[in-house]
């Protein structure tokens, strides 16, 4: 989560920019990335929320450049350790907070290093500090190019390989408009898997979301596992139908590609701090997103 307070020229910090300014900015962010739950899904639901430890793992914010621009990311890792299997984690609409930064953590214990790029920092500061739903998607969200997302994410790949990952073991999982997002790197990022946590499958392309996963299903890199609800009204299953035709047609990475559709869950359904929780959806849903990712040679 990116506070207001940090808004002064972040955009136009450079490498070897030592401002007091920008220092002021990261000391801030340290402070503030990954912490706190978005406040449009406030009050948050406190007998269900998952609270993942930091013992044993180094987390925090890092800074790497892509374009000039130095994205902020909240990173986890098994102290100490090298040569790790890397994961990409791609928010919801909120940008990074604690359950973003939570998620990392779950990662971080099962072996991996873990990045979560703040993918919203060009268009605003502060995406989890919205109250209202419309506002945030008309003044961010829909201004954030698939381009632009897809250049990050390459970026924290490759600042993952200068601090102890193994970017040949490389895997990405997103959620909501992440999930979306998971699909599309799966078709661009060198990734062995990807899993995609109910993103949205199609779409009518614009100048800066050109491609729906449904447009890239026969061409992906790596195999992808779908975790949807049956009950999404946002997603309905006979897009899920077409996606899954899509996929047949393509090639292995297509082909191999997989789909658990939950009959009595909706959208967000691994969100643990929203109602839209669902305890065994979401327990299942991890243990084959981990299943995947050794499966197909990133663990």
């Amino acid at each position: 989560m990116l506070h207001k307070d940090l808004e002064s020229d972040f955009d136009s910090l450079r490498p070897g920019q030592a401002t007091q300014q920008g220092s002021t900015r990261r000391v801030a962010l340290k402070a503030a990335l990954g912490v706190g739950y978005a406040a449009m899904v406030l009050p948050v639901n406190a007998q269900t929320a998952i609270k993942t430890s930091a013992d044993g793992l180094t987390v925090g914010d890092i800074f790497y450049e892509v374009g000039g621009f130095k994205v902020p990311a909240y990173r986890a890792a098994p102290a100490g350790k090298t040569n790790l299997p890397v994961v990409l984690v791609i928010h919801e609409i909120f940008g990074v907070h604690e359950y973003i930064a939570d998620i990392a953590r779950r990662f971080a214990h099962a072996g991996y290093l873990a990045i979560a790029p703040e993918l919203f920092a060009r268009q605003s500061d502060d995406p989890a500090g919205y109250g209202e739903m419309a506002k945030l998607m008309a003044e961010v969200v829909s201004k954030v190019p698939d381009a632009q997302v897809m250049g990050d994410l390459d970026g924290a790949v490759q600042w993952a390989g200068a601090h102890g990952g193994d970017t040949s073991r490389v895997g990405v999982t997103g959620f909501c408009w992440g999930g979306r997002e998971a699909w599309l790197y799966a078709a661009h990022g060198n990734v062995r898997a990807a899993v995609a946590w109910y993103g949205r499958l199609v779409g009518t392309p614009s100048k800066l979301m050109p491609t729906n996963p449904i447009d890239i299903a026969a061409s992906l890199h790596a195999p992808v596992l779908g975790l949807y609800g049956a009950q999404d009204g946002g997603i309905p299953l006979d897009t899920i139908d077409k996606m899954k035709a899509a996929l047949a047609t393509g090639n292995a990475a297509s082909r191999a590609s997989q789909f658990v559709v939950y009959p009595d869950a909706s959208h967000a359904f691994h969100a643990d701090y929203r109602p839209s929780y669902r305890k065994a959806a979401a327990e299942d849903g991890w243990k084959r997103c981990l299943a995947w990712f050794k499966a197909n040679g990133v663990a």
